[in-house]
């Protein structure tokens, strides 16, 4: 499992992204269409009939403006904003429009304001919308007293805070796009990195020992004609060569394919999370004088345990260690992954558990595993060359 798929999943919301289909379309329009609850007094306003046949349509074509520019804006700004100049022009014909509807329809249309804060908070720098905001409160208190300085009055409050909270949500969408950006970023350069480290290894394994057999290839046909045995000399020569070129990139392949301790550790983090379990394991084991033979044994081991942790035991909590210890075989390192879960099923050991054996016996350590207390523990042993200071962990 990555990052992106734990974060992203598809019924989600994807943040500081346009829709990808129907029901992210549906998500972010009701999202938006919440804060339309706002609309109920302007369009009970124009419903009473209160104003003149003109009036009314007037009001009603310059509310369907003004929805229309504000979800517009707002929308937009989710997924591919409008460029900076645009988005000051729709906000200040927001403002405008919702001034002119004040002051001509009367302070049941005052609620409007509550839209342009959100749009100044919403798609405004956040410079911008620290005076936006304010701003557009000092506006409406001001067409207030035109019209209703009560009805402003308790608007004030509400337009300030949910200016300010979608100043807090727009910057909050702003930093999920530029980590997403980053950790895109992060990622072709490691694999940009990986690319050219194996491309130094390989010019490094087969560089001389191509440039080795071409040379001779070139030999022997020119011997061939007339010294048949010195050119059977270096076929068997190029032969040798070509063998050994194959062992060494056998070799570098096998060290590629190698698991690594700490990246297993990482892995396992994230594997027993993701299934719910609470884990407790360390950050950076101690692997010096550690043979990578018996560092990819010890990787291999933990996979297998954390697996069968997470597929097998049902337990809720899962503790692995990476210790030295000195026994009377000498000092050695320890892996040790214990749950509390059932330990599955099975009453002898599986393939996996035969396997992690004989990998460890071929690198000379061993494997314990079994039930231990209310749970199953499996300890994987490899011998180290560096001895176990007196005092230390036993």
């Amino acid at each position: 499992m990555t990052e992106d798929e734990s974060e992203d999943p598809q019924h989600l919301m994807r943040m500081g992204q346009p829709p990808s289909n129907r029901r992210e379309l549906l998500r972010k329009l009701i999202w938006i269409g919440v804060w339309l609850v706002f609309l109920s007094a302007p369009v009970h306003d124009l419903v009473a009939g209160r104003h003149t046949p003109a009036g009314t349509a007037a009001g009603s074509v310059g509310l369907a403006v003004f929805v229309g520019a504000y979800l517009a804006l707002v929308f937009r700004n989710m997924g591919r904003p409008f460029p900076g100049p645009v988005i000051a022009v729709l906000v200040a014909f927001l403002g405008v429009l919702a001034v002119v509807l004040c002051l001509t329809l009367g302070p049941a249309w005052l609620g409007l304001f509550c839209y342009v804060s959100v749009a100044c908070g919403a798609t405004l720098p956040v410079r911008a919308a620290y005076w936006a905001v304010p701003a557009t409160g000092a506006v409406l208190m001001l067409v207030g007293l035109r019209t209703d300085v009560e009805e402003a009055k308790s608007l004030f409050l509400l337009v300030v805070l949910i200016g300010f909270a979608m100043t807090g949500v727009g910057q909050l969408v702003r930093t999920t796009v530029e980590l997403r950006q980053a950790r895109a970023t992060v990622a072709q350069l490691a694999a940009n990195e990986e690319r050219l480290r194996l491309a130094r290894d390989l010019h490094d394994l087969l560089g001389h020992s191509l440039s080795l057999i071409t040379l001779k290839s070139e030999l022997a046909g020119r011997m061939l004609p007339g010294h048949p045995d010195k050119a059977a000399q270096q076929v068997a020569d190029i032969e040798q060569v070509s063998r050994q070129a194959l062992v060494d990139v056998r070799e570098a392949v096998t060290g590629y394919r190698r698991p690594r301790l700490s990246a297993e550790l990482a892995g396992a983090q994230v594997a027993l999370t993701a299934a719910g379990v609470t884990a407790e394991l360390p950050t950076e084991p101690d692997l010096t004088g550690i043979p990578q033979e018996s560092e990819s044994a010890l990787a291999w081991a933990l996979r297998e345990a954390v697996t069968n942790v997470v597929r097998h035991s049902g337990a809720r909590r899962c503790v692995v260690e990476v210790v030295r210890r000195q026994t009377l075989d000498g000092p050695v390192l320890e892996l040790s992954v214990e749950d509390n879960g059932s330990g599955g099923s099975g009453s002898a050991p599986g393939n996996g558990l035969t396997g992690l054996t004989e990998r460890l016996e071929k690198a000379g350590g061993m494997l314990e595993a079994g039930r231990a207390g209310q749970g199953f523990r499996l300890v994987a042993r490899v011998p180290t060359g560096v001895p176990v200071h007196i005092g230390s962990r036993a």
